[in-house]
């Protein structure tokens, strides 16, 4: 659909002059990119924007009637979002009827797709989410808020923080492929598993792989949203100095919680390999959580990490987990460990590999410890 448009002229003045494009032809495809922001909100009739602003990066012109534009756009969801989302975008633009218009709103080149690129959305509100999918009827889309709702508040009396608005936005594409395109990943890339979070804290989302997620029970489908929703209400306190077995497992542990699982239901990789005597000599690395990597290792990573922070709220309680997960965010883990635990890795390591033994039991001293 053409949208977006300029003042009205004759002819764009490249092809009045036959000179090559001037800062005023650039100047009249920058004004009708930012006012296709202004009708966004309407183009896209089933997502429910309350602003959207394109900010012109770079023009190009294919002779005097074409041109392409990059672009920023910045958009928030309606009581949703507290800071805008971006994504970069490549418009086309015609000359037509004496203005310019865009002809094309896709993607930039390597960056992910938005949800409206993959067909017409539609909108599901829960009394705490908002589920926003594609290819979907509305009783899966309300089927998807219903667990959301549970999720929410599970979430929030876990962590009762103030950066946090209390809601979730849900994405569900069509398909496993489509998942990836909002991901900016290749397809099959997210194969089994169930759902992300991706967003920049104040403008969260978490995307949905539908197929992973229909093959999940009611318990299944409720602790993915429950442990999604978790990343989103700690993003604000996670860094890149906040190590995945502190954010993996403090976002299982929330998921875990009321639901009586115990570890040995919980954590069935990890206690075989450790009933075996294959106790693991560290806390999981990063690398371990790697989508696509060894089936295995992943779910012993998640396994132990959940572990890992059962410990810490058992030994020390809630209140010092939550600090020490934000102490890390700002720190790093071995200092939060000392100044908020009071203990260092080495320590906090012997202890847990000590309460996997006590979990799972061993192959006794004649076990051996896994490389």
């Amino acid at each position: 659909m053409a949208s977006g448009c300029a003042p009205p002229q004759s002819r764009p003045a490249s092809e009045t002059t036959g000179a090559a494009p001037s800062a005023a032809v650039d100047d009249a495809v920058r004004k009708a990119v930012a006012a296709r922001g202004d009708l966004l909100p309407g183009l896209l009739g089933g997502v429910p924007l309350r602003s959207a602003a394109y900010r012109v990066l770079d023009v190009r012109h294919d002779g005097p009637r074409r041109a392409s534009a990059d672009a920023e756009l910045t958009y928030t969801l309606d009581g949703y979002d507290s800071a805008p989302a971006t994504a970069r975008r490549r418009l086309d633009l015609a000359w037509h009827d004496g203005r310019w218009r865009v002809t094309a709103d896709r993607p930039a080149p390597g960056q992910p797709a938005q949800l409206w690129d993959q067909g017409p959305v539609r909108t599901v509100r829960g009394a705490r989410s908002l589920v926003l999918g594609v290819g979907h009827p509305p009783e899966r889309l309300r089927e998807v808020a219903a667990h959301a709702d549970l999720a929410v508040p599970a979430v929030a009396a876990a962590w009762p923080d103030g950066t946090w608005k209390g809601t979730v936005v849900v994405l569900v594409p069509a398909g496993l492929d489509a998942m990836g395109a909002l991901l900016g990943a290749g397809p099959g890339a997210y194969r089994g598993v169930a759902a992300v979070t991706t967003g920049g804290g104040a403008a969260d989302r978490v995307v949905v792989n539908p197929e992973a997620y229909q093959d999940l029970g009611d318990f299944g489908r409720t602790f993915v949203l429950t442990h999604e929703t978790a990343h989103v209400a700690t993003r604000a306190a996670t860094t890149a100095a906040t190590p995945l077995w502190l954010s993996e497992g403090l976002a299982d542990r929330i998921a875990y919680a009321g639901t009586g699982r115990a570890a040995a239901d919980a954590a069935p990789e990890l206690g075989r390999a450790v009933r075996a005597g294959n106790v693991p000599r560290a806390l999981p690395a990063d690398g371990d959580f790697t989508f696509g990597g060894d089936p295995a290792t992943v779910a012993r990573a998640y396994e132990g990490a959940w572990l890992a922070c059962e410990l810490i709220a058992d030994r020390w309680g809630e209140e010092k987990l939550a600090a020490f997960y934000r102490a890390a965010g700002r720190s790093g883990a071995a200092r939060a460990l000392r100044d908020v635990l009071g203990t260092t890795p080495e320590e906090f390591t012997r202890a847990w590999r000590d309460r996997l033994r006590q979990e799972f039991g061993s192959a006794g001293p004649g076990g051996r410890d896994a490389e």
